[in-house]
């Protein structure tokens, strides 16, 4: 059950998913005061990622936050959490009521123009359990999300996330399908990601 007003959300119509897509989860004026305030405070890091046995600089800046002291790791990283700000655990009490989940960490990405990345993936490691639920949220500029099942390559799906939009994964959706945010030549201002998980 979704505390959400049904007529706000779009739920995406693919097989061995469930995806609910929330245009305008935080109003134009607060989502841009949340990118202002995490831009400016956010100690954002640079990790190195290794790739067919090179060392690369990640697309992105990342910082790992949690209610806990769990280390969450990808693609041989592995994070030690800083403890939730009073504005990131806001964010999160307000997901939690409209979702009824409840959520431990918050992982948050910033891509500073339309180079940086997140390659083809799914939020499936050991430490998220079976069927997690993911609350993805974005924060300033527009950028597209693709989706790709596992296993069928005929199914396919786009979506472009908007300021202040909520993107929420459950079921089987990361076990079945994969999603990335693709590199564009298109000039772009910058955008940050946040997202909720529970660690087990």
């Amino acid at each position: 059950m979704s505390l959400f007003d049904s007529s706000e959300i779009i739920k995406l119509p693919l097989q061995d998913a469930e995806i609910e897509y929330h245009p305008q989860f935080f109003g134009l004026e607060e989502a841009n005061a949340l990118f202002d305030d995490l831009y400016q405070n956010t100690p954002w890091i640079e990790e190195d990622i290794r790739v067919y046995g090179k060392i690369y600089k990640q697309p992105r800046l990342t910082a790992f936050f949690a209610n806990n002291q769990k280390t969450y790791g990808y693609s041989n990283i592995s994070m030690t959490p800083l403890p939730f700000t009073p504005l990131l655990n806001a964010v999160k009490t307000k997901i939690e009521a409209a979702t009824q989940t409840h959520f431990s960490s918050c992982l948050l990405n910033l891509y500073r123009d339309g180079q940086d990345s997140n390659g083809w993936h799914a939020d499936d490691e050991k430490e998220l359990g079976i069927n997690p639920v993911i609350a993805s949220v974005s924060l300033g500029a527009e950028r597209a999300f693709h989706l790709k099942h596992k296993k069928i390559k005929a199914l396919k799906h786009k979506l472009n996330l908007q300021n202040g939009s909520l993107l929420l994964m459950k079921g089987e959706t990361q076990h079945q399908w994969l999603h990335q945010i693709p590199k564009t030549k298109k000039p772009l201002g910058k955008r940050i990601n946040l997202t909720f998980r529970l660690l087990k």
